[in-house]
This record gives C-alpha cells, sequence and structure tokens, in this order.
C-alpha cells in the first residue's frame, strides 16, 4: 500500500495511518479509496481485529478530494454520452460518485468500532470520514479546520456527509453549516458535538483506544433503534419554521443560481424522512446529478484546479531560483499600505512601513493594531498572534531603512506626480538586487517604470481592498520587466497565500479595466431610465456580490469621475460615453456625492442604520421607464455579457494569455458570477456563436459598445471554444 499504514497490537486494535506517499497532504484518490476499502474490509472480517483507530501521518487528516478525479468522471461522461447514450452514462457517474459513500457506510455498519483520530485539518470528504467514525477524538491544536466547504466550489458532501451532518444538529445549524461551507475550530466542533473529545497531541492515539477498551459501541446513534432527530421531525412546528424560511432565504441569497444549494436543501428535507441507507441513496442520486450540472464542472475548474495551479507557479518562469524574502519595504502607510503590511507580517516577513513622517507611519501601524484587537476581542485572534505579528513591522519615515529590503511595494496616492516622487526616493537608496513593486490600479506600468534607474526590476503589483480578505493578488508586467523581477513577486505572493494572475500592461490592466464596465453599464441602464432599485437586484440576480451602483459607491464615484476624465483626456472624447460622463458630473462637481467614503453616493449612509438608495437618483433620469415593460433577462446579459466581451477584448489584446487567470482573476477579483465559472467559462458555457450573435443583437439596441471583437467573430466561424483553442499552460497566440 503507498496510502495507508496498518499495524495491529496486542490487544487487537487496527492502527490506520494515512500517509500518502507522493502528497504532503493526505487527499481522497480513486487509488486512496480502494487501499481504504481493503483495509475496511480486512478489519470487518479478521476475527483478530477487533476495533480500528485511523490517523494521519503528516500534519494534517485530509484536505478532501483530488477534484481532478471528479473533474475526470465529468469528461468520462461526457464521452459515455456519445458513444453509449445518456442513461448509461448517468448510471456510470452514479455508480462511480457512491463509491466512498458506500464505504463509509461500510465502517458505520461492519459491527466493529472505528475511531478518527483527527491530528490535524480535516476537510471534505475526510471530514465525512470522521464523521462515519464512531467517535472523533481530536489533538489540540490551534491550526485544526473541519469543514465541509464543497458548496463552494458548485458540490455538496455527497459521502453521507448531509445526512450525518442533519442527525447529529437540529436542521436550522445543519443547513447554515452545509450551506455556507464554514471551517470550524476545535471549540466550536466540540461545542456543536461534531467532535466528542480534545485531548493533548501526545495522548491522542492512547485516547482514541482507551474509549474502544472502555466498551465503545459500533452503532451510530441513528442505527440505534428509537433514535430521535435533535430538531423533531420534519413535518413538525420545528420542521415547518426551518424549512419553509431556509428555501425563502436560499431564493434570496442565490436567486437559484446555484444548483448544489438547492440540492442541499432537497436531500436534508427529504433524507431526514428516510432511513439511513435510503437517505443516503438519495444523496448520491443528487450528488450524480449536481456532478453532472456546468456549474459545477465550471467551478471545479476554476475554483480549484486553476486555481492550485496558479498558486503553485503555474506562471513563474523555471530559470530563476526561489527568492528567499526575509524582509520587504512598503511606502504608503495608508488603508492599502498598513494592509500589505500586515499579510506580508503574518507570512513571518519582516516589513519597513516608510510614511512622510514618524507621526503618519505610526499611525498606519496604530490603526492596524486597533483592527487585530477587534479580532482579538471576537475571539478570531489570539493577543500573542496579534503582537507577533505588529513586532515584524517598523514603522519609520527614514528610507535608508529599505536598503536590504528582498522586495519593496508603493502603495502611495494613485496620483502620477506622487508616484514619481516616492520612486526617486526609493531607488537613491535600494540595493543592486531589490524589486521595486507599484501597487496601483490603473496606471500603467511601462510609464512608471520609466521613472526607475532599472526597468527589468519594476513590476505591478495590484491588491484588492481589503487586503487581509481579498484572495487575488494581479501582476502587472511592464515592457522591461523581467523574469527575475516576475519570480520574485510569484514568490511574495504565494508566500502570503493568495493567488496571483499576471497580465501586460495596458490602462486599467485586466481586473480594473473589466469591472468598469459593469459600473459602466450600470450608469447607462440609469440614464435610459432603468429604475436604481432594479439595477442594482438585477446586478445580483444575474451573480454578481453587489450592484453596478453599489460597487462604484464603494470603490468611489469621484475615483470613477477622474478615471473617466483622465480617459478623455488621454484618448479624446470618443472614448467615452457622455451619458455617463453627465451622470458622474452631476454626481461628484454638482452634488459632491463621492461614495460610502463622504456618506452619500449612489447610496445614502447614515451612522447606524442600513445604506439606502438616494432618492434623488430619480431628478437625475431624463426619462423612467415602466418596470413592468423591461426584460429582465436582457438586463442579466447586459451586465454579464459587457463584462465577459471585454474579458475577450483583453485576451485578444495580450493583455491576459491565460484562459485560467482570466477566469480565476474575474471571480476572485470582482465577483463575477462565480456559478458560471469565470467570464471566459460563461462565453463557452453559451457557445461562441451564440455570445457573438447576441452581442450583434445588443449592438444594435444599444450601441457599439457591444460590437464582438474579431477574435470572436474568428471563432465562432469555427466554432471555437477558448478552453478548446487556448488549452491552458500553453501559451499559444491569442490571435
Amino acid at each position: 500500500m503507498s496510502n495507508f499504514k496498518l499495524d495491529v497490537d496486542a490487544d487487537g486494535i487496527a492502527l490506520v495511518t494515512w500517509d500518502m506517499a507522493d502528497r504532503s497532504m493526505n487527499v481522497i484518490t480513486m487509488d486512496a479509496i480502494a487501499e481504504l476499502g481493503e483495509i475496511v474490509e480486512k478489519v470487518s472480517t479478521d476475527a483478530a481485529i477487533k476495533s480500528a483507530v485511523i490517523t494521519s501521518g503528516k500534519d494534517a487528516f485530509c484536505g478532501g478530494a483530488d477534484l481532478t478525479m471528479l473533474e475526470r468522471m465529468g469528461s468520462i461522461y461526457a464521452d459515455l454520452v456519445k458513444t453509449k447514450g445518456a442513461e448509461a452514462a448517468a448510471a456510470y457517474v452514479f455508480d462511480e460518485s457512491r463509491k466512498l459513500s458506500q464505504l463509509y457506510r461500510r465502517i458505520e455498519t461492519g459491527g466493529k468500532p472505528w475511531v478518527c483520530a483527527l491530528n490535524g485539518t480535516a476537510m471534505g470528504g475526510g471530514f465525512e470520514l470522521a464523521l462515519a467514525c464512531h467517535q472523533r477524538i481530536a489533538a489540540d491544536n490551534p491550526k485544526t479546520r473541519l469543514g465541509l466547504p464543497e458548496i463552494k466550489i458548485g458540490l455538496f458532501p455527497g459521502a453521507g456527509g448531509t445526512q450525518r451532518i442533519a442527525r447529529m444538529l437540529p436542521p436550522a445549524d445543519a443547513l447554515q453549516y452545509l450551506l455556507k461551507g464554514d471551517q470550524l475550530k476545535l471549540d466550536r466542533a466540540k461545542a456543536m458535538k461534531l467532535v466528542d473529545n480534545v485531548v493533548p497531541q501526545a495522548d491522542l492515539i492512547k485516547t482514541a483506544k482507551d474509549w474502544i477498551k472502555a466498551g465503545g459501541k459500533p452503532q451510530a446513534p441513528w442505527d440505534v433503534k428509537g433514535f430521535k432527530l435533535p430538531g423533531g421531525p420534519v413535518y413538525s412546528k420545528a420542521g415547518m419554521m426551518t424549512f419553509m424560511p431556509a428555501n425563502a432565504i436560499y431564493r434570496r441569497e442565490t436567486y437559484d443560481n446555484y444548483p448544489a444549494a438547492r440540492a442541499i436543501l432537497q436531500v436534508v428535507y427529504e433524507g431526514l424522512q428516510l432511513d439511513m441507507d435510503t437517505a443516503l441513496r438519495v444523496e448520491s442520486r443528487w450528488f450524480a446529478k449536481i456532478l453532472r450540472s456546468p456549474e459545477a464542472a465550471a467551478m471545479i475548474r476554476s475554483l480549484f484546479v486553476s486555481m492550485q495551479e496558479l498558486n503553485k507557479g503555474a506562471r513563474r518562469p523555471a530559470n530563476v531560483p526561489a527568492a528567499a524574502l526575509k524582509k520587504i519595504g512598503v511606502v504608503g502607510a495608508g488603508f492599502m499600505g498598513a494592509g500589505i503590511a500586515q499579510v506580508s507580517a503574518a507570512a513571518g516577513l519582516a516589513v519597513v512601513l516608510i510614511d512622510r513622517d514618524q507621526e503618519t507611519a505610526d499611525k498606519g501601524k496604530a490603526n492596524l493594531h486597533k483592527a487585530l484587537s477587534d479580532r482579538v476581542n471576537k475571539g478570531r485572534m489570539k493577543s500573542a498572534e496579534r503582537d507577533g505579528l505588529l513586532a515584524l513591522i517598523t514603522p519609520t519615515p527614514d528610507y535608508s531603512a529599505l536598503k536590504d529590503c528582498d522586495l519593496v511595494i508603493e502603495a502611495v496616492f494613485e496620483d502620477r506626480k506622487v508616484k514619481s516622487e516616492v520612486i526617486a526616493k526609493i531607488q537613491a537608496v535600494i540595493g543592486a538586487g531589490t524589486v521595486f513593486a507599484s501597487n496601483t490600479s490603473t496606471l500603467p506600468i511601462t510609464s512608471l517604470a520609466a521613472e526607475f534607474k532599472d526597468p527589468p526590476r519594476f513590476i505591478g503589483i495590484h491588491f484588492f481592498s481589503p487586503v487581509d480578505r481579498m484572495m487575488l493578488v494581479e501582476l502587472i508586467l511592464g515592457k522591461e520587466t523581467s523574469d527575475k523581477a516576475l519570480a520574485v513577486a510569484l514568490d511574495y505572493v504565494r508566500a502570503i497565500r493568495k493567488t496571483p494572475i499576471v497580465v501586460n500592461d495596458s490602462r486599467g490592466f485586466y481586473t480594473s479595466r473589466v469591472v468598469g464596465t459593469y459600473i459602466r453599464e450600470g450608469h447607462l441602464m440609469l440614464a435610459e431610465g432603468v429604475p436604481a432599485a432594479m439595477i442594482e437586484n438585477v446586478g445580483r440576480m444575474a451573480g454578481m456580490p453587489v450592484g453596478p451602483l453599489s460597487l462604484n459607491d464603494e470603490v468611489a464615484v469621484d475615483l470613477a469621475w477622474k478615471i473617466l476624465k483622465a480617459t478623455e483626456a488621454d484618448l479624446g472624447p470618443a472614448a467615452i460615453d457622455p451619458r455617463q460622463k453627465a451622470l458622474l458630473e452631476e454626481m461628484v462637481e454638482n452634488r459632491g456625492r463621492f461614495g460610502r467614503k463622504n456618506g452619500k453616493g449612489f447610496y445614502d449612509y447614515a451612522p447606524g442604520a442600513p445604506k439606502k438608495l438616494w432618492p434623488g437618483l430619480a431628478e437625475l433620469q431624463g426619462k423612467k421607464l415602466d418596470p413592468d415593460t423591461i426584460d429582465i433577462e436582457e438586463l442579466k446579459l447586459r451586465l454579464l455579457g459587457i463584462q465577459a466581451l471585454e474579458t475577450a477584448r483583453c485576451f485578444e489584446e495580450k493583455v491576459l494569455t491565460d484562459v485560467r487567470e482570466a477566469d480565476v482573476g474575474s471571480i476572485l477579483g470582482f465577483g463575477f458570477a462565480p456559478f458560471s465559472g469565470g467570464t471566459l467559462s460563461w462565453i463557452d458555457r453559451m457557445g461562441t456563436k451564440k455570445f457573438v450573435a447576441l452581442c450583434r443583437r445588443l449592438e444594435k439596441k444599444y450601441g457599439a459598445r457591444f460590437a464582438p471583437s474579431k477574435l470572436l467573430i474568428e471563432m465562432a466561424d469555427k466554432d471555437e471554444s477558448f478552453y478548446g483553442r487556448f488549452v491552458p499552460g500553453k501559451r499559444k497566440e491569442a490571435a
């Protein structure tokens, strides 16, 4: 065996140690399932073995399933549909996808006690294995997390997780846990009775064996006659107070865009009315159905396979040795700079935080101390962890402190003159090997690099706000950016545990450029007379996290106005829409509405109250459309389609060169409908022929901004997809 070790002691207790030889973390693969199946059968049938304890030989217990296994299953399904028909293909997926569920049920009903000794984090199918054991004992480790996060990639727990959780927790708690995909710390898991005991690491295996020796029963509570559900029957007063509101909440939160979320409601509702074996079969049928859905396929590809490849350095130049980063400099101690300092220190890097004077630099660190203290007060961080992080940050106005930094990031105000002054001060003191990065969301990197003495060492690093929570970092290559600068930047992003995408220089790069089209479309809808509330609601219905007007408030309405004026000045009047210009000029210049930052934008922000759309928006509309005459589906297509179209243009212009980065960047960077798999996946799912037809229809009705690009027209003529023509990992030309 290459995945498990089996040792039986003198008491007949089998110690099953999961330790995959070729991986840094245990994951569920077809080989692992087969090996565990052999062990379970041996434990169940060998009279010399009385019971079993399963644990891990690694720091974590299990990271979940290797989703490339499920992705391959989807490919086989597609082939079987063509060769043997849809019914045979569906039967294959059902039979294959339920093997793990059947194996776990064999553990549960095999007649011998199984204890899961959790020495670390257990996710997905790994935690489902723990739930199938008769006792769960965890080593006291503050880093341990227990979760069923499948919903985040378009799936749901399909190895019995929905049925066991729903029998261990009241249905409202079970649904919340399953639908949110949260990761639990041990104290919370124990309070929820998902873990039976937490003990010191040194006592883990002994405690597990002691439970067995003390007469641990090889029977799950739901297999005992007379078992009662924690929340009572489905058809009871409590049940009706759960499932009816849950359905309404589901629709409010998802707009029915996520089949897996709907399936969770369905399998819990149905399963709690059935015996366990029948309930597991229902779960498996729904799992096989969801696994075959286009949403699951797209989300698995983008949010697991592609993201994992990017995180592991898919775009890193292979000819550059790994950078041993120890110390970085951050210039600008404002909200963004302090956030960069925070994530860097959290990765164990020493940070020099520079600002114009000591007071301002100290204020940046003090604001960070306050934010981290709020976490401590809420129990999300220990005070020692906060203090250790802050100890790595040295605030100072002295630029000479940057001299021995491996990487310096400027995060000052988005103004070319200010950045030029800072670049001059930095390059006067840093070493010849230091890589310099500009955190900018709009200013072209090549032109900024012209201010630097050695442009090959200059790269753009675009962080998203708030830095500690946003998982994407956009790296921008100037015309002269070297492989070394890119490699160092990628090594840094990996160190701070964020996902990188690499793009070429252009106005707005990729993310800012595309999200600008979403905001603009909201502005133009408002100018057309579409009610503001409808614009916002349709944005969320389409799958975006917030409507375009709300998003503009967050990034600042006056910033949108500045960008529009700069674009017009640089590229001429034809580059901007006069209706958008008129709206932003009225909002900013005449009404002083800058967005959330000054408490008034498209929304009003009263202290201590929920934001509300500004009633004065109606005054700015020259005409008002009757909402009952507006095509909601067309509005959704406009909001998503304009973003997908701009992404395709970025690809044609070689701003983007990798389909994975387009899709991952669109979801993590600006929240493009995650169920679609990203902007290019959205086009591929529709088909380029249909997408070009949509663009032409919208172009005829709404103007040239919807005109399909040359690349799209060419691909539509050949009936090509982006993932078919531009195979991930192969740097083919984009046109």
